[in-house]
């Protein structure tokens, strides 16, 4: 009979002795405890992993240690769980290390479960009545508030009937863990399997893996390939995340790895020791942080000493939340969204948790008003998918993010990632740019004004200048070309700056000439004001501005940049006036006529063919006309003498 696989884990939690790993052998017929001081001393010391077969379905079982010197590994277990099973033996009732197990439990965002009240078999059935009302007690504002209590017996399995129904009942609510990420997997164990080598056992997090892909461990960065999976022990070709596993992975020395590892893909994580978090402490009276104070730290199933820097102000006190920088005392692997623990060191016991934002490169200044808003920016987009992307292509250096460089900041492979990329186009918050590069719609309006700004900062420190070369303007601002030219694109497009002989400048700047030269300027520029349609030529402008031959170039060259001249064909230059003038009545006549012959435009102009034709030729070239042989037509009409030869 074929089994359906589904990734989703559930643990179990409780007090020590409570009957956890009897109740998991009675389910699943597996005996978790396998290690030789485990089965001496009568109790759970390490994780361990059960496949339980629930209505049909095949799911995994976490079983942890009770004992209050094992709560890392419990912490450690429960990292992975999507829900769980409370077990609470009816002849102790409520014990510490149920509420501090169930204290972690909502911690790490655990939303579901049942509980197990075991040893019913011990006690009478008055007992039973007060110990369940204990708990429904103890369980009250807890997300397990109406949670169902089973009594069973894990001698006379008196009780399990219900049990399994209500798992069955719990598994349909869970939803599944989302599979899109990138693949990880924090090492919960790694061991030998004789003839297939090393085995790396635990419970993916996110993303896929399938038999023969290259997987690298950190933080020891040493690579390796998957040779064969199992998944809830048995053989399989892929394992996705919240299902429990084991990896064979010959390439691994298994004496090198351990819990607290994590097994991933190569190039989306790397080991770091600062971390941006969301932290919430418990109520309780001992649980408090200090600016800078040392605590234990719990993520995934890694363990390290660290100390807490709080975004705002020295302390928090019980019941408290806020924004934290965390800097752990060795290199470590976490994403965005991972859940944590914080424990006090004396005397150890849990003080609060939280959420993982983002790992960075060194410790901010909380001090700074830019980046306090960056990191509350962080802080509200972590966990919405959609926003999360759409921060990390605001806050990329130089402007924009690649599509690799976004896939490794949110840890979404670009196959997962393009979709929401498309969307936010879609909706406007973000543009595409050329090369697979993305840049925030508030980013493109700043930069455009950023470029204004600097144009305006050049001509009032250069007025003589006609503008800045695109090469400078791009050295003034540490951006990308591709988002340069699209910022310069909306600034032409809106006719902000303008480009002249190729210097950019804003539309209203004129190049100011010195006061030597202004009479020369004003002398040449009514001179081809005079002659709108049979502009003069460089003698003619000495002759009769009385100027030499560099001092006439050099006032013409002023004119062309002011553009107060226009240079329409090489040698002649027309004023403004008369290119405005000429376009006015082409367009005109060509509105009524719909088309012209070459040689009647010197009589609309009252000029000569020598100054007509290079004008035409001018306005084809420019897009105001196209050319059909002899004849013209304006650009956006359509064409009747197709065919005929072009002017030579």
């Amino acid at each position: 009979m074929s089994v359906e696989q589904i990734n989703i884990t559930l643990g179990t939690a409780g007090h020590i002795d409570h009957g956890k790993t009897a109740l998991v052998k009675c389910l699943t017929g597996c005996d978790t405890d396998r290690l030789k001081e485990e089965k001496e001393r009568g109790m759970s010391i390490d994780l361990g992993f059960a496949p339980c077969l629930v209505g049909g379905r095949q799911i995994g079982i976490v079983d942890v240690p009770g004992h209050e010197n094992f709560i890392k590994t419990m912490v450690a277990g429960a990292t992975g769980i999507d829900g769980v099973i409370l077990v609470i033996a009816a002849d102790d009732g409520v014990m510490p290390q149920t509420r501090e197990h169930l204290e972690i439990l909502s911690l790490l965002g655990v939303r579901g479960g049942l509980v197990a009240l075991t040893k019913a078999d011990r006690v009478e059935a008055l007992q039973l009545e007060l110990v369940t009302e204990e708990i429904r007690t103890c369980l009250a504002g807890t997300f397990l508030a109406q949670a169902p209590v089973y009594p069973v017996s894990n001698v006379t399995g008196a009780g399990f009937d219900g049990l399994l129904e209500g798992l069955g009942r719990l598994v349909e609510s869970i939803t599944p863990r989302h599979t899109e990420g990138v693949f990880r997997l924090p090492v919960e164990r790694a061991f030998v399997a004789r003839g297939y080598g090393t085995v790396v056992a635990g419970v993916p997090t996110a993303g896929t893996a399938e038999v023969g892909d290259e997987v690298v461990l950190l933080p020891q960065n040493r690579k390796g390939r998957i040779k064969t999976i199992e998944v809830y022990k048995r053989p399989s070709v892929r394992v996705v995340a919240g299902q429990c596993a084991a990896l064979n992975i010959p390439h691994l020395d298994h004496k090198a790895v351990a819990r607290g590892n994590v097994l991933t893909i190569e190039g989306y994580f790397s080991p770091q020791e600062w971390w941006l978090a969301r932290l919430r402490l418990l109520a309780h009276e001992y649980a408090r942080v200090k600016h800078g104070q040392a605590v234990k730290f719990h993520t995934g199933t890694a363990e390290v000493v660290a100390a807490v820097y709080l975004w705002e102000g020295n302390a928090l006190g019980p019941g408290g939340e806020g924004l934290v920088q965390i800097k752990a005392s060795a290199p470590l692997v976490a994403g965005p969204q991972d859940r944590f623990i914080l424990r006090a060191l004396s005397p150890p016991r849990t003080i609060g948790g939280g959420i993982v934002l983002e790992g960075v490169a060194r410790r901010l200044r909380r001090t700074e008003p830019a980046v306090r808003d960056k990191v509350r920016e962080l802080a509200q987009a972590v966990g919405d998918r959609g926003r999360f992307v759409e921060y990390g292509v605001r806050d990329a250096e130089a402007g924009a993010a690649s599509l690799g460089g976004l896939a490794r900041r949110v840890k979404l492979p670009p196959r997962h990632l393009t979709p929401i990329l498309h969307e936010l186009v879609r909706e406007q918050k973000i543009v595409a740019l050329s090369g697979d590069l993305y840049l925030h719609a508030a980013v493109a309006d700043q930069t455009a004004e950023r470029l204004a700004g600097a144009l305006g900062d050049y001509h009032r420190g250069q007025p003589g200048s006609p503008g800045m070369t695109e090469e400078a303007l791009l050295g003034a601002l540490p951006l990308a070309k591709p988002v340069l030219d699209f910022a310069l694109g909306q600034l032409r497009k809106v006719g902000r700056v303008v480009e002249r002989h190729q210097r950019l400048a804003l539309a209203e700047h004129r190049q100011a000439a010195p006061a030597a030269e202004q009479a020369s300027l004003d002398r040449v520029e009514k001179l081809f004001r005079e002659r709108l349609f049979n502009p003069p030529g460089v003698e003619e402008v000495e002759q009769a501005a009385g100027l030499s031959r560099a001092q006439v170039q050099r006032v013409l060259r002023i004119l062309l940049e002011q553009e107060g001249l226009v240079e329409v064909e090489r040698d002649l230059l027309f004023h403004a006036d008369a290119v405005r003038q000429a376009r006015t009545r082409l367009e005109e006549f060509l509105g009524k006529e719909g088309r012209l012959e070459s040689v009647r435009f010197k009589y609309l102009l009252d000029t000569t063919r020598k100054y007509a034709i290079p004008l035409l030729d001018y306005f084809d070239r420019v897009g105001v006309t196209r050319r059909v042989g002899y004849t013209r037509f304006l650009k956006t009409a359509p064409a009747s003498d197709k065919g005929q030869p072009e002017d030579p």
